[in-house]
């Protein structure tokens, strides 16, 4: 676990010395859980969003795109819950002052426990070798037949707890299982108390006149009071979806794990309404095909999972997350919901309007249930930073980080590099830019060697290194370097857009799911 505190405090130091991830405000010290993206983070937050958006939309005829307000009528949240029911469980340390979620320090002692069983594993595995049958050794080895006892009863009371909301429970598993903070080290625990998540402000041109309004701290709701207006104006039929990328904000206890958990955030959201009655089985559909949209990525078919929730939300009958495996253990990065026709049927209640959907087919009126597929862009751009991250051992002693990014996701797609600065080598390199740069981001580089100019290209991901030379005066070739194999070929100037594109494109990516 120290090592991989390690590698992810290098990733998020290399995410700013490259310009792609910085603390907001920094000059001022900064502010806490909010972080700017910079010229090679936002090009990668780009296309990480440019290929969800085309899948949604170019791979599906049934699916439209909004971009609804992030101020809405507050009624809105009333109508959705997040008044009354948008809480964490949170509890402070007398001693350190500091405020946590408890139900987050109760889930990383679990995860505590699981490291255990997985130590013991591993052990067994490098003892025996290859006669080693885990599964048998999983179910049958006193020590992690013990932790995994531990392990589910304390999942199941946790979950208990959580199901009934029972704050004195949540406080006394803490208590019980000895959690100390890890700031003071001591148990000494307020009590258990909810606190709501929303950020709030005034709407008007005096304090007497001016209204509370909130930001919104999801973009669901903004496509649901949205899809009758877009059904009707685009001739929509059950099922269809609308998809929607946007900024959310919440007003997190524990903020932490660089951009994991931020105040400020963006989500891509695709609300999918379909007949009461065939929500499950489209769940399972939108369950199997946006695990297949992340592992189209070839970030490691084995650091993805299921987890399906216990606890299910007051608008849910089915929920399921996709886990990442970070740095700091399986993590959410997606969200899929069977949300139930609740969310359309407050907004009819609460607004007093008619938003029923009339069925053509069974000619009758009803409101139309939900499928939700939920991706926090930033969590997503996390887990490709931490996936591609490399620090590699060359021969003869050098070494090279290198950031092996998907070639359709990487902020800059080629890098033409003019072997020295003289003999008009520059100026057939600017050519060479000037004809890529209508169809790829292609940068111009010429100061300091050219190992050190690879190496800048390595650690910002860029999957091509052109490098023009003498020869190429003379015969239009250029060498075209492998980011990953750092390979060399010798290719004709005329080659290099075919070359170039049909690895780099997102048509690469979305034929995989077509």
């Amino acid at each position: 676990m120290a090592q991989q505190d390690e590698v992810f405090k290098k990733i998020v130091s290399h995410a700013k010395e490259y310009g792609f991830v910085f603390q907001s405000s920094e000059i001022y010290d900064g502010l806490s859980a909010v972080y700017d993206y910079g010229q090679n983070g936002v090009e990668l937050k780009n296309n990480i969003k440019r290929y969800w958006w085309d899948a949604m939309t170019l791979l599906h005829d049934n699916i439209v795109g909004i971009d609804s307000a992030i101020f809405m009528h507050p009624t809105i949240w009333k109508a959705s819950g997040h008044v009354d029911a948008f809480n964490d469980p949170l509890i402070d340390n007398k001693d350190s002052k500091k405020r946590y979620r408890a139900d987050v320090l109760i889930e990383e002692a679990i995860a505590k426990i699981e490291e255990k069983i997985e130590k013991e594993v591993a052990k067994a595995k490098k003892r025996f070798g290859e006669s080693f049958d885990e599964a048998l050794f999983r179910e049958t080895n006193p020590r992690v037949c013990e932790h995994k006892a531990k392990r589910d009863a304390l999942h199941q009371r946790f979950s208990d707890a959580m199901n009934a909301n029972d704050l004195n429970e949540l406080r006394q598993i803490i208590i019980d299982e000895e959690i100390v903070c890890p700031i003071s080290g001591t148990r000494n625990w307020t009590e258990v108390r909810q606190f709501n998540l929303m950020f709030s402000t005034e709407m008007g041109s005096t304090a007497d006149g001016a209204m509370k309004v909130y930001l919104r701290p999801e973009t669901a709701q903004g496509i649901f009071v949205n899809y009758l207006n877009v059904q009707k104006t685009g001739r929509m039929r059950l099922p269809f979806g609308i998809a929607q990328i946007g900024k959310a904000f919440r007003n997190e206890i524990v903020a932490r794990q660089f951009i994991f958990r931020m105040r400020e955030f963006e989500q891509m959201e695709m609300q999918f309404f379909v007949r009461p009655g065939e929500e499950l089985k489209w769940f399972q559909t939108w369950k199997e095909w946006r695990l297949k949209w992340h592992k189209a990525l070839g970030l490691g078919d084995e650091k993805y999972r299921y987890h399906d929730h216990e606890k299910l939300a007051h608008y849910a009958n089915a929920a399921t997350d996709i886990e990442f495996q970070m740095p700091f253990g399986f993590k959410e990065v997606e969200g899929i919901h069977s949300r139930t026709n609740f969310d359309l049927s407050q907004h009819e209640k609460y607004s007093g309007k008619n938003i029923k959907y009339f069925d053509p087919e069974l000619k009758e009126n009803y409101v139309p249930y939900v499928i939700e597929t939920s991706i926090g862009v930033d969590r997503m751009f996390l887990s490709v930073l931490c996936s591609s991250y490399e620090e590699q051992q060359l021969e003869g002693g050098d070494t090279r980080v290198v950031l092996h990014l998907p070639a359709a996701l990487a902020p800059v797609k080629c890098a033409v590099l003019p072997l020295v600065k003289k003999d008009g080598l520059p100026d057939k390199a600017r050519e060479i830019v000037n004809d890529l740069k209508f169809d790829f981001a292609t940068h111009y580089d010429e100061k300091d060697s050219i190992g050190k100019r690879y190496r800048r290209q390595d650690a910002i991901g860029t999957p091509y290194c052109i490098t023009v030379d003498h020869q190429t005066l003379e015969d239009n070739t250029v060498t075209l370097r492998h980011r990953d194999t750092m390979e060399q070929t010798r290719v004709s100037v005329d080659d290099l857009h075919k070359l170039i594109h049909d690895s780099v494109s997102l048509n690469s990516l979305l034929r995989k799911l077509a």
